[in-house]
């Protein structure tokens, strides 16, 4: 690669069709924070700002060719996985990323913004088991720890317990976003040795939709521009609240995060 190629990251997700979320969401984040985005498509979705009205996944030697395709040449700097919605898919995206040396951030997508779910019951223990033990950073939710780990955080005091959770299941940093608690929004971030807590102001803004994806891809991008864990984390949050901040209405239900926000 010459001088003038921009670092490249890979995202393995799903597609939105309604642009707010998912690959869409993650191919935007990396143009705004200037690297070159790529895409595995793991499944495709029917998406809207009213909800999922389905989702298709791709065959597993699909998603395996995609993936060998891109590394096999280009190659990355850094990885984000989202969306996998099957065991296959999990064990097959696990299986490439595992030897591949570059960081990997895990979004452990299990349902949308508006409820659907995004991952079937039984691929949940494959995720614990495959994928967070190949990942740099993990990008749970509230929700999503619980899943993971069936601990329930209730205030800002459970979410180092939340962290030392997911932790166990084999990542190098949990990453615990606790904006859903009362109060200033705080998130965690932690090694099991090192701890950083992240605030950001609440803003009152209902159009947040791919707010997780673009977290986790902005957290990538960094880290592929060379940032170390903490910083990527503290300028991926920086990004992320001023793409919630600017949000903006589409359709009849809750609107997108406004990637281009620093442009605008």
């Amino acid at each position: 690669m010459t001088d003038s190629t921009p670092p490249r990251v890979l995202t393995v997700a799903g597609s939105d069709s309604g642009g707010g979320a998912g690959i869409q969401a993650d191919l935007k984040t990396m143009m705004a924070l200037g690297v070159h985005g790529m895409s595995v498509i793991a499944a495709v979705t029917a998406q809207n700002s009213l909800g999922v009205q389905g989702y298709w996944e791709l065959p597993p030697e699909a998603v395996r060719a995609q993936l060998d395709s891109v590394l096999g040449d280009i190659g990355a700097q850094a990885v984000k996985t989202g969306m996998l919605a099957s065991p296959v898919l999990v064990e097959t995206v696990a299986g490439a990323l595992g030897p591949y040396p570059a960081p990997v951030v895990v979004d452990p997508v299990g349902v949308s913004k508006h409820g659907d779910s995004l991952l079937a019951p039984e691929a949940v223990e494959t995720v614990r088991a495959l994928l967070l033990p190949v990942a740099t950073v993990v990008t749970p939710n509230l929700w999503e720890v619980e899943q993971l780990t069936s601990v329930k955080v209730e205030d800002e005091s459970g979410l180092r317990r939340a962290a030392d959770a997911i932790l166990e299941l084999g990542p190098a940093w949990a990453l615990i976003k606790g904006g859903h608690l009362p109060g200033a929004p705080v998130d965690l971030l932690t090694d099991g040795t090192s701890e950083y807590r992240f605030t950001a102001e609440r803003h009152d803004n209902r159009h947040t939709h791919g707010t997780g994806c673009t977290l986790a891809s902005a957290i990538a991008s960094r880290l592929a521009l060379g940032d170390e864990v903490s910083e990527a984390v503290r300028q991926a949050k920086e990004y992320v609240t001023g793409a919630i901040a600017r949000g903006f209405p589409l359709g009849a239900g809750i609107g997108p995060v406004d990637h281009a926000w620093r442009w605008r």
